[in-house]
């Protein structure tokens, strides 16, 4: 009998462990989402300089559709929310280090990202297309560039950047930090095409009109998703849930329709060069 209660002891201890794992993320302390509801702050890593997704106005406020769901889920959990900048290279280490909470900064869920963190839901859904100089009358496809002395270029680290090397078998493909800085390239004349998400180029093209236009062939279909620490599962599942009621709800349709289907913010923001 007494083999019996050490054998039942032993299993329930397992599964105490098991539901502590999982209630913690791996294992490793509280999950995100307590330390968050603990120290009332949320830490959110974003990357500006993306429209219509992550911005900075002239008063250098972060402004954006991912800010509005940034701002939404600290709004929910009754936190301040502070957001941090980097290069879009740097978030998934931040992330990692426990620099910030949390990226929601037009993050593609992907299968090699995921084997450094975890992903919500889906909260947008979108697709690359590309964005060419105004000059370039002829162009009406991806693969009209892909010639040798063509240069493309990207964000680097980006989905778009995986993307474009993976079709583009002639032309040069040139990383640049951010996608501003990879867009004014092909504004200035330096390459013939920037690869990117459809929003960010159609509002590229709505600011520079004079000097590029987008060709909006979609190039692929790609869901968005917010990342946090791996195997944060309690994290997750509240995120999930969140999104589950925000997804299509009231506060994200003033946010499409304010980010994606009006130009009136676009004066607001920073200069890109």
């Amino acid at each position: 009998m007494k083999k019996v209660w050490v054998l039942l002891l032993a299993l329930l201890l397992a599964l105490m462990a098991g539901c502590t794992e999982e209630t913690s993320g791996g294992g490793s302390g509280p999950s995100t989402i307590q330390k968050v509801l603990d120290k009332k702050k949320l830490v959110i890593g974003t990357s500006s300089g993306y429209t219509p997704f992550e911005m900075k106005d002239k008063k250098g406020e972060f402004i954006g559709y991912d800010m509005d769901l940034g701002r939404a889920i600290g709004k929910a959990l009754n936190v301040k929310v502070e957001f941090r900048d980097f290069e879009f290279t740097g978030l998934i280490p931040a992330l990692q280090t426990g620099e910030i909470d949390m990226v929601i900064s037009a993050m593609t869920i992907r299968g090699d990202r995921a084997l450094a963190v975890s992903f919500s839901d889906p909260y947008y859904t979108s697709g690359q297309v590309i964005l060419v100089p105004k000059s370039d009358t002829t162009t009406k496809s991806w693969k009209d560039l892909d010639q040798k002395g063509k240069k493309i270029t990207v964000s680097q680290g980006s989905t778009s950047a995986l993307l474009a090397k993976e079709l583009f078998k002639n032309a040069e493909v040139l990383d640049f930090e951010g996608y501003t800085n990879a867009a004014l390239a092909v504004k200035q004349g330096q390459a013939d095409a920037v690869v990117g998400d459809e929003p960010a180029v159609r509002i590229y093209e709505t600011r520079n009109s004079d000097s590029v236009r987008g060709i909006y062939e979609l190039l692929s279909d790609e869901n968005l998703g917010v990342a946090v620490q791996l195997n944060d599962y309690a994290t997750i599942n509240w995120l999930n849930s969140f999104l589950n009621s925000y997804r299509n709800g009231p506060e994200d349709q003033k946010a499409v329709n304010k980010w994606f289907k009006s130009n009136d913010w676009i004066n607001e923001i920073q200069d890109e060069e």
